[in-house]
């Protein structure tokens, strides 16, 4: 309905002045962390680090949820599907965290298409609470999910050593195999 009454020249102006307006009587602040960063070949490590943290504590609140199997592994790992929100609280301040994507307006064809779909996190929060959020709050989740990410890691343990040492494996000379670690909650006696 925008476009059809505004002439395109005008719309972003008009769009500029219409977030002023809105911005005086919505109390609530944004942040969007994107998937990619603009080069499109690196994910970024925030948005890493955040669905990681988010995928530790949405499982319990989200009603949609998408299901990964972990490389090498037997577990499913769950995170929040598309559109989904969930609320999260530190130090008595309640944030929302929404899993967004939005799609290209224009229609490509291509023999060799690739997802243009941007997927981003939004993070909304109440605008008294800013400093708390910019300062604390999101070194803690980039912390809290690069924790999670390495305590979820599996671990491998390779060797070079020819097998003509060991007893038992002769004609493998020079392969390597890997052995998964896996770590337990009690140490060793």
């Amino acid at each position: 309905m925008f476009q059809q009454y505004f002439p395109y020249q005008l719309r972003p102006h008009i769009q500029k002045y219409t977030q002023k307006l809105v911005s005086f009587v919505y109390p609530y602040i944004q942040i969007t962390v994107q998937e990619y960063f603009a080069d499109r070949w690196r994910r970024s490590e925030a948005y890493v680090a955040i669905e990681d943290y988010l995928s530790s504590n949405s499982s319990s609140q989200a009603k949609r949820l998408k299901a990964d199997i972990i490389k090498d592994s037997q577990s499913v790992a769950l995170s929040m599907d598309d559109y989904e929100e969930v609320t999260d609280e530190f130090q008595g301040v309640k944030l929302w965290w929404a899993s967004c994507k939005s799609s290209p307006k224009t229609q490509s064809f291509s023999f060799y298409p690739a997802s243009d779909e941007k997927r981003y996190y939004c993070l909304t929060f109440h605008k008294r609470y800013r400093d708390l959020i910019v300062g604390t709050y999101l070194n803690h989740v980039i912390k809290e999910g690069k924790a999670i990410a390495v305590r979820k890691r599996q671990r491998k343990l390779y060797t070079n050593n020819t097998s003509e040492n060991w007893h038992g494996t002769k004609g493998l000379c020079g392969v390597m195999y890997p052995l998964s670690i896996q770590r337990h909650s009690r140490p060793w006696l």
